[in-house]
């Protein structure tokens, strides 16, 4: 009896809506502007100023990786499932380098470590949406003990898992149906934040003083910190090289990568940044828990949902107090929007940890596809699993939270850093080598993600408040998965006869 395949359904519509949907802007702009708002440097003084900057710093990061990616997935069209795993087997077993020795243990640690990326981020989301739920509970006065909030966490993965497990055309209508609903919301919302930044209505002080300050970096550490978080809202272009066995044209991998990264990245994310830095003024107040008032964007730091409530300041003042109204309306787009990320997230996971086990290189049991939906089904409910338990750890606090982002983030530096140099070897000796596309821009990108990881480890080490015990715990867990991927493999590789390191042509 034949196994099934994956069916070549995808065109560059459905490639490209499925990277946005993971990229989600009318998710993202919720989810993390506490956390950039919480965030303080190695002195304990906020970084909250540059989060515009420090979104800056991490799309030419992405750009620049975003671009060998593209060339990768132009170069190796049969990559399949496989996106830079496949890609570094390949580029070490060019016969020109004489490096075909190191193929095995090149794409092994690429597959390895994207894990950290593709299996914790579902984990972030589902931890978001449960305190998105809260806060948004706690608009009906209704209090949510964590217990509650963690039986959230595990209800959202279980149903984004029920659909992940039904194939990836179902998943391609709906991050079709979101993307319209998110990306129509957070202009509307945008748009209302800059008409009452340039009106003033309330005759409020703003926190930047004018519309360059909000652009301009203020501190270059600053905008590096900012950046570690950031990059978790512009992750998910390169998604599109995991659905190449499903794409109609390996041109559609690529060009996907950088459409998505244009139309979500360049484009929206850069404009709702603007809105609502544009929009933070200093009458703009929570109350801590000791009684202190805090304003601007240290009332953001401590608001279950700062951007839900500038979209209620909004419309009780620009449309006839119907903020509260509109703030649940926006809620809705964002949890709609938050289930399409997480899906696609999910859908690249577990097809890059398909590609791992045909090769062995992981338990057989993820490399198995449902006889009906060719999808890798064990795989789905297994980071089902994974994505309930970071999601119900997440929830409980925000340094939690923040911990299991910068976790995820770790996993996206070093993949992302790996997938440039993979790039640069690829592309050595190639007759088609551009200097500037096939060398120039890995080396950037590779040091740009470099310089990310470097600055998730110097605030795990010098950092202040929960900032450095969110990094430091990242640190640990990296630490952690490093040495169980190195006990693995030499565990497996005893047991398959395979050599780590060879001296022959092939990457077995």
């Amino acid at each position: 009896m034949s196994q099934p395949e994956m069916q070549k359904t995808l065109g560059l519509t459905g490639i490209t809506v499925n990277a946005m949907a993971l990229i989600a802007p009318g998710a993202f702009l919720w989810l993390t502007f506490q956390m950039q708002a919480a965030q303080v440097d190695t002195a304990g003084n906020s970084t909250g100023a540059d989060i515009f900057a420090g979104l800056i710093f991490a799309l030419i990061l992405a750009f620049l990786t975003a671009i060998s990616y593209a060339k990768l997935a132009e170069l190796y069209p049969q990559a399949g499932t496989g996106s830079s795993y496949y890609f570094a087997e390949q580029a070490f077993l060019n016969k020109e380098l004489k490096l075909a020795g190191f193929a095995r243990i090149a794409k092994f640690i690429t597959g390895w470590f994207s894990h950290l990326y593709y299996w914790v981020y579902p984990g972030v989301m589902v931890a978001m949406f449960a305190t998105m739920i809260n806060y948004i509970a706690g608009q009906f006065n209704i209090t949510l003990s964590i217990p509650e909030q963690i039986a959230i966490a595990v209800a959202f993965a279980a149903l984004v898992g029920a659909v992940a497990y039904r194939g990836i055309n179902g998943s391609t209508m709906f991050a079709v149906m979101i993307n319209v609903i998110q990306i129509v919301t957070l202009v509307f919302v945008t748009v209302l934040a800059l008409i009452y930044r340039t009106s003033n209505p309330e005759h409020v002080t703003f926190v930047h003083k004018s519309m360059l300050d909000i652009v301009m970096p203020h501190s270059l550490s600053s905008v590096l910190f900012q950046a570690t978080i950031s990059i978790l809202l512009l992750v998910g272009f390169e998604s599109t090289t995991a659905l190449a066995a499903e794409a109609k044209s390996p041109k559609h991998v690529s060009r996907g990568v950088y459409l998505s990264l244009i139309l979500q990245g360049l484009i929206f994310y850069l404009f709702e940044y603007f809105g609502a830095n544009a929009w933070i003024n200093t009458s703009y107040t929570q109350t801590a828990a000791d009684k202190t008032v805090k304003t601007g964007l240290d009332a953001a730091a401590i608001s279950g949902a700062p951007i839900g409530d500038m979209v209620q300041n909004l419309g009780n003042v620009l449309l006839h107090n119907s903020g509260f109204v509109l703030m649940i309306l926006v809620a809705i787009s964002v949890a709609i929007a938050i289930f399409g990320s997480t899906l696609s997230c999910m859908n690249s996971a577990v097809r890059i940890t398909y590609a791992m086990s045909k090769d062995q290189e992981v338990p057989s049991i993820l490399g198995m596809l449902h006889s009906k939906h060719a999808t890798p089904h064990a795989g789905v409910w297994i980071i089902t699993i994974a994505s309930a338990v970071l999601g119900g750890f997440g929830v409980i606090s925000v340094r939690n939270l923040t911990a299991v982002t910068l976790f995820s983030n770790v996993g996206t530096f070093i993949i992302y850093g790996m997938t440039n140099l993979i790039s640069m070897i690829a592309f050595m000796k190639h007759p088609s080598q551009n200097k500037i596309s096939h060398v120039l821009v890995p080396i950037l990108g590779f040091i740009a993600n470099i310089g990310m990881l470097v600055a998730v480890f110097y605030l795990g080490i010098l950092g202040g408040g929960d900032t450095k015990i969110a990094a430091m715990e990242a640190i640990l867990a990296t630490a952690v998965w490093t040495v169980v991927g190195i006990l693995y493999l030499a565990k497996n590789s005893r047991a398959l006869g395979r050599k780590i390191i060879s001296s022959h042509s092939s990457a077995r």
